[in-house]
């Protein structure tokens, strides 16, 4: 990328793309997270905790960095505020996937065992849906460096029409989890406000990795 760092200076795609691997190693971890809520294993939780805060803030490290150096002209100035939407979006998937991590560990959720096979379900296909984001933003660099020309703008498209329909699989997920939780509300009382709470955030994060490949197209269109 040569010659888009000699027009605008300091290029931000690697940044941007690894932030984005980054934020996606936080939504991985949830799957592990689920896993010890599964088993009850407090120290498994914490664990994962840890790690996810790790990511978290080597994320934040790499998205100040990025803000830091985004040139002032970034091809157009269109350009620089919808990658600096991108930007924020891919921050969310590391915060959300954090803020689940911290609320389970804080109240020591273990999964009821209704609840244990549709919210894995629901978690691993939020984060195959994470990976497709990251697959592509991934193509950032190819669609600079070829112009945004047709053949690698079509195939972007066809990778974010993907992305859409693996997210609206996540929201069937996420309507049976809800359903067997309300199921058991009598049983769990003021605790299923909780549950909710970490069921929709994980759900939130395929919602999140759509919008990213949304507001990449929208630069594709610039």
């Amino acid at each position: 990328m040569a010659w888009i760092d000699k027009l605008v200076g300091r290029s931000p795609i690697g940044p941007m793309q690894k932030h984005m691997h980054v934020a996606v190693l936080c939504a991985r971890e949830i799957v592990p997270l689920v896993e010890a809520m599964i088993a009850g294993d407090d120290n498994a939780i914490r664990e994962r905790r840890a790690e996810i805060d790790r990511l978290e803030s080597e994320a934040d490290q790499i998205k100040n960095e990025i803000r830091s150096h985004m040139p002032r002209r970034f091809l157009m100035a269109t350009d620089r505020r919808t990658m600096l939407e991108i930007l924020a979006g891919q921050d969310a998937i590391a915060d959300v996937s954090q803020d689940i991590a911290e609320l389970v560990d804080q109240r020591g959720m273990h999964l009821p065992e209704d609840l244990k096979e549709p919210v894995l379900s629901l978690t691993k296909h939020v984060v195959t849906a994470c990976e497709q984001g990251q697959r592509i933003i991934d193509e950032l660099d190819e669609l600079v460096e070829t112009g945004f020309g047709d053949s690698e703008v079509g195939r972007v498209e066809e990778m974010i029409a993907e992305l859409g329909r693996l997210e609206s699989a996540t929201d069937k997920d996420f309507d049976r989890a809800a359903r067997a939780l309300f199921a058991m509300e009598k049983e769990l009382g003021v605790a299923t406000y909780f549950w909710y709470q970490i069921i929709l955030w994980i759900a939130n994060l395929a919602d999140i990795s759509e919008r990213v490949g949304n507001r990449l197209r929208l630069l594709m269109a610039t």
